[in-house]
């Protein structure tokens, strides 16, 4: 079973989950990245971030070299902005039509991502939805306690697939 896990992470929160599972489940990464990135920190990055997906922006993203399609179980992987998923994935989403995939959402957050997971099941709802998790702030917040979670999460989720 071939296993990619895409994510966004500008502080590194995201990031560090999403290498968490691709070690623990031998998937390949994929990082979005922008192509135009937002260089502001602290206030400035929430304040910007957060509007643009407040506001539902697509920014446009590098290209990259793996045919998401060819993945028979994907985890995607988001920064909560302004209680919304990241803007990237909008975009990602607008170019590469998932269907019929299987597919898992993680989310770092300062806060409930409840409510951007949902909106972001309902944009994927084409597709099998294995699972969701959110982790707040793993950086942070006992980042051991979060890679037990993560690890222990990718593989129930494996196994569901």
């Amino acid at each position: 079973m071939k296993k990619l896990i895409v994510y966004y992470s500008k502080t590194g929160n995201t990031e560090f989950i999403a290498k968490e599972l691709a070690n623990e489940i031998d998937a390949e990464l994929l990082q979005l990245e922008r192509k135009n990135p937002i260089n502001s920190r602290g206030f400035g990055l929430y304040f910007k971030g957060g509007f643009q997906s407040f506001t539902k922006r697509k920014p446009k993203i590098k290209s990259f070299k793996q045919n998401i399609q060819e993945y028979d179980l994907i985890f995607i992987g988001t920064p909560i902005w302004a209680g919304k998923f990241n803007p990237v994935l909008r975009t990602l989403f607008s170019e590469v039509k998932l269907t019929n995939k299987k597919i898992a959402l993680f989310c770092s957050c300062a806060d409930n991502a409840k409510k951007a997971l949902e909106e972001l099941k309902k944009v994927l709802q084409e597709n099998e939805i294995l699972g969701t998790t959110e982790f707040i702030e793993p950086l942070k917040n006992q980042p051991e306690e979060s890679s037990r979670r993560a690890r222990e999460w990718a593989n129930k989720i494996v196994a569901k697939s």
